[in-house]
């Protein structure tokens, strides 16, 4: 690794930690133990979301030799919608209640079908006769989205009081209800899914040229190509289980820290987690100091903010002449 990259890593790493340090002091002092201990379990869910997304959004980029994917803009997170408020639907007709909070009531394994499902969609209906263009991948993509969100909106219709209760999880916030169980859980899969993407990095690297280069040098993009599908489909998954749907970290990160470090996929891995997290936990600190009257804004929101314009930029970048 270049020396310039190891330079950018530190002062990523320390952003993240500022960012974990401006949650946990954010907000007034601290009064008690209870409210530190608060302030800390959503800083680390926070680092835990942004990690996970910054991981998903490099590992769909290389998936499809395109940096305008990302787990929102291929139908994931819709897709994982709509999973679990059928989970909901289903425990409510089971009478088991509807669960209102994140990992420690519904866990990844719910969202995780719904996931897969929709990047599988999108993947199948965005090919013309083998081949993906990217503009065309992320036009399915978004109508997938659109198509999974009309039938999160049919179930909420189906659900009592309109879903209001279930329809938290699809705030794009971090739950408040989430406890250092399922952070540690959630922690410990992003964990695991970062060292697997890693240990593949070189691969991923090959994999970056073209299918017939790839295989000369020995890389098998059939195994890759389900290892990076499942690996994307997890970390959306677990993410959503704690954060609902966050928007634009998995496209932003890995676009910036790519621009700073190069295409090398293993800084490229390590540089969007520190960044994801960072944006995250900064973006839940930040909506905690406006009040808006009527209540917190979701991160979501902000991200949103953020993540749009820069698509809209990277978009008339690549459709500009020469």
């Amino acid at each position: 690794m270049r020396p310039r990259a190891w330079t950018i890593l530190f002062c990523l790493t320390l952003l993240a930690g500022l960012a974990f340090w401006l949650r946990c002091r954010v907000g007034g002092p601290v009064l008690s133990d209870q409210v530190m201990q608060f302030r800390v379990e959503r800083a680390a869910a926070g680092l835990v979301v942004g990690a996970g997304l910054g991981f998903a959004g490099v590992l769909l980029q290389c998936l499809f030799r395109n940096p305008l994917a990302s787990p929102e803009l291929l139908g994931m997170s819709s897709g994982a919608g709509v999973a679990v408020m059928l989970w909901q639907l289903g425990a409510y007709h089971a009478g088991l209640g509807i669960a209102q909070t994140g990992m420690a009531n519904i866990g990844a394994g719910v969202a995780l079908p719904g996931a897969v499902g929709a990047l599988g969609l999108t993947y199948m209906l965005s090919q013309r006769r083998g081949m993906i263009e990217p503009v065309t991948l992320i036009l399915t993509g978004v109508v997938v989205g659109i198509i999974a969100a009309a039938c999160i909106s049919l179930i909420q219709q189906l659900l009592p009081d309109r879903g209001v209760a279930a329809s938290r999880l699809l705030l794009g916030a971090i739950n408040d209800d989430v406890q250092w169980g399922g952070i540690a859980k959630a922690g410990a899969v992003t964990v695991l899914c970062g060292a697997r993407a890693w240990s593949r990095g070189n691969a991923m690297d090959v994999a970056s040229l073209s299918d017939d280069e790839a295989r000369s040098l020995g890389v098998r993009l059939g195994i890759l190509r389900v290892e990076l599908f499942l690996l994307a489909g997890v970390l959306t998954s677990v993410t959503f289980a704690i954060a609902g749907p966050v928007a634009f970290v998995g496209l932003v990160c890995p676009h910036l820290v790519r621009q700073l470090i190069g295409p090398n996929h293993r800084p490229l891995l390590v540089g969007s987690a520190l960044l994801g997290g960072a944006m995250v936990v900064f973006a839940d600190a930040l909506v905690r100091t406006v009040d808006l009257g009527s209540g917190r804004l979701p991160i979501s929101v902000l991200t949103a903010l953020i993540g749009g314009p820069v698509l809209i930029w990277m978009l008339r970048r690549r459709s500009s002449p020469g």
